[in-house]
Order: structure tokens, then C-alpha cells, then sequence
């Protein structure tokens, strides 16, 4: 009965993790949930305010597809201000979250012979949308030794006369890298000699630590607009998540694409959650600093603690806010994959992780989220130090 297409989907490995970890705490159990893909911080003041107005003025109904011109136009400025980029409204799509966002993209651009190339360790859903859009993903494995960044090299030995188009997530989940502009630049001259269209998934880009300055892609050239789709959202910045807004920019002949898809699959995203989100883009936050100042702190915290389990190393991040140290070490007496590793945590420390295989080929990898307060990274990692002592290795 169903399409042959979902034999190739797996289910996510990191909502997988986080429902079992909260029927554990549904059932009493305590614990340190260091799955989750989300700020734990509250969505701001001024932000809920603009939300509980256009309720009472009853901003209700339907609004256009592709979002409201106000939000739109905000989402150019933003560009503008921030990233020195120019588009118009028409070209910026408003989505149900930037996973939608990327969604549309896939059905609008990606078809049967396409290869897509994907840096790994890589988000979850770039793989399954890639192939419920027919076309075939190419994983290019990264490691620490790069700080997961891809090469110039790397790139050049993937692309095939059937490649169309590369995914580029920075600040990046699941590794927390970062490409500089100088490495954006270096993978930009192969992708342009082979005019390579560039998915610049940039969702993290105000969570960056030690002074690292953030560049989008499109801004290392003017040509680059009309061969980069720009992913964005107020998901993480802003705290945001279960709002669902994001947004795509890019050339119009693509965004009008995306639109017809989403006019024919979700059409317009939440009316009261698009006023949030004006005001989240036009408002000044403090509490944006704020929460990029405390992840930078737990970063610091969980890396230090993590570290400091014998036999397990990890690259210090300088974005998002999750570590991925690999537990190679700890992978073949007592456990076979770092499936078995997790799940061993879980039931065992009562500490939830999500293993590396389910961000591509990161086999003996697990991803740790410090969107947690600093006293649950202390004991969710004492836990986990104390398992680590017990297993067989």
C-alpha cells in the first residue's frame, strides 16, 4: 500500500531519543535530556506581547501563501543589516519552520538523476528530503581534523555531471563547526566553476562563540545570489521553536517555485506566529545576547567535563549548542554501534544522547545538547563519567 519512496526513510534518530526519554520522565525517572535540538530559554518578552495583540485584534484568518508582506519586508532588512544582502520581498518565501522551508526547496528544484552533496556528520532531514524528492543524496564524510568542515578537495572529487546542488550548514548541527569566510571562500571557487546552486543553511548563525565573526554565503560575491537559497528561522536565535516560522531568500524563479509548493501543501504559516515574528526581527532583544552568552558558557562547561572522560575526545565547537565527542573507545566489547552506547546511557545514567549514525556516517560518535542549565550539564556528566567507569573497554 505504501510508496516504494519510504523504504529509504528512516525515522529521526533524534526525535526517536527524545520521546523515550520523555516517557522515562513520565514514569518518574529523572533525566538529563541532553537530545534536545532547542534553546531551553523562553521565547522574550516583547516577542509574546506582539502575539497576544494580534490575537486581540483578531489577525485570525488565512494571509497570503508566502507570508505577510510586513514580515517579508523584515526579512530583507534583516538580510540587509546583518548580512549584507540585498533582496526584494519576492524574493523571500515565509515556511511552517526552515525544515519546510528546505522541504519546498527539495520538491521545487530536486527531481530523479539529480545527486545532491551533503557534508556529514549532517542534520537529520537533509538525507529524507533529498530522497522523497527522488534525486540521491552523496555523503561526504568530514572529522575533527577539519573541525567537520568540508574541502575544497573533498568537493571536487564529489561532483559529478549530475550534481545540482550542495547543502552548507554553518553554524552546523550536528558538530557545532563553523566555516569561515576564508574557508567559504575556498569551496565557493569549485562550486562556481561548476555552477553548483549552494543551500546555505544558516539557522544558527547568531549563536557563535569566542568572537567568531558569522558570514553568509551568498555575501561573498554578487554572483552567488542568483546560485544560493539562504535558510533561516527565529526557531533558535529567538528561542522559538515551537512558533514555527522560517524563512527561505533566494533567486525569485526558485522561491516562486517553493511557493507553489507550499500553496498546495500547508499554505500560509500560522498568521499570529508571523506578527511574533516581526517583532522578533524588529525589535531590539537583549535577551538574544543574553542566551548566546549562556550557551557560550555551557559550551565551555560541557566540553571541559566531557573531555576529561578517559578515552573520549571532542573538538571544541564555535556555534549552535551541541558537542559531539566520539566514544569510539567504548565501541566493540560491551557495545557493537553507539546506538547500543546511547541506549546504555539512557537506561543506565538515565542521560539522553542521540547517536552519531543518525547524523550520516558518524559511527562511535554521540551528539550532547547544552541547552541545559549548567547545573544539569554538571550532573547529567557526572552520570555519564560514572558509566563510562563501568563499562568493559
Amino acid at each position: 500500500m505504501l510508496a516504494r519512496r519510504m523504504g529509504r526513510i528512516k525515522p529521526s534518530a533524534t526525535l526517536a531519543v527524545s520521546a523515550k526519554a520523555k516517557e522515562m520522565a513520565a514514569r518518574g525517572i529523572d533525566v538529563v535530556d541532553f537530545s534536545a535540538g532547542e534553546p531551553d530559554f523562553p521565547t522574550p518578552p516583547a516577542v509574546k506581547e506582539a502575539a497576544i495583540r494580534a490575537i486581540h485584534e483578531d489577525f485570525s484568518h488565512y494571509t497570503m501563501a508566502s507570508g505577510i508582506p510586513e514580515l517579508r519586508q523584515a526579512i530583507c532588512e534583516k538580510l540587509a543589516r546583518d548580512n549584507g544582502l540585498s533582496y526584494e520581498p519576492s524574493e523571500v518565501l515565509v515556511s511552517t519552520g526552515a525544515k519546510q522551508s528546505l522541504y519546498n526547496l527539495s520538491v521545487a528544484v530536486f527531481e530523479e538523476g539529480d545527486e545532491i552533496l551533503i557534508p556529514s556528520p549532517c542534520w537529520v532531514t537533509y538525507e529524507p528530503q533529498v530522497l522523497l524528492a527522488g534525486a540521491r543524496p552523496v555523503l561526504i564524510e568530514t572529522g575533527p581534523e577539519t573541525g567537520f568542515r568540508i574541502t575544497p578537495e573533498q568537493l571536487e572529487a564529489a561532483i559529478t555531471p549530475a550534481t545540482k546542488a550542495v547543502f552548507l550548514n554553518s553554524p552546523s548541527n550536528p558538530t557545532g563547526g563553523v566555516y569561515r569566510r576564508e574557508d567559504l571562500e575556498a569551496v565557493a571557487d569549485v562550486l562556481r566553476r561548476h555552477e553548483i546552486l549552494v543551500i546555505a543553511d544558516e539557522i544558527y548563525e547568531k549563536l557563535v562563540y569566542d568572537g567568531f565573526k558569522f558570514t553568509s554565503f551568498p555575501s561573498l560575491d554578487p554572483w552567488w545570489k542568483d546560485h544560493c537559497i539562504v535558510i533561516n528561522g527565529v526557531s533558535k536565535a529567538y528561542a522559538m521553536t515551537g512558533w514555527r516560522i522560517g524563512y527561505a531568500a533566494g533567486p525569485q524563479p526558485i522561491i516562486s517555485a517553493m511557493g507553489k509548493v507550499q500553496g498546495h501543501s500547508t499554505s500560509n504559516p500560522n498568521s499570529i506566529a508571523q506578527k511574533a515574528a516581526l517583532a522578533a526581527l524588529t525589535s531590539p532583544l537583549p535577551e538574544v545576547e543574553e542566551m548566546r552568552q549562556a550557551f557560550e558558557a555551557r559550551r565551555n562547561l560541557m566540553h571541559e567535563l566531557m573531555t576529561a572522560v578517559p578515552g573520549v575526545t571532542c573538538t571544541k565547537p564555535e556555534g549552535a549548542f551541541y558537542l559531539l565527542p566520539c566514544w569510539r573507545e567504548y565501541i566493540g566489547k560491551q557495545f557493537t554501534t553507539c546506538v547500543d552506547l546511547a541506549s546504555y546511557l539512557l537506561e543506565t545514567a538515565h542521560v539522553a544522547t542521540v547517536p552519531g549514525v543518525g547524523f550520516g556516517t558518524m559511527g562511535g560518535y554521540l551528539r550532547f545538547s547544552y541547552a541545559s542549565s549548567e547545573d544539569r550539564i554538571r550532573e547529567g556528566l557526572r552520570r555519564v563519567t560514572e558509566a563510562a567507569a563501568a563499562i568493559d573497554r
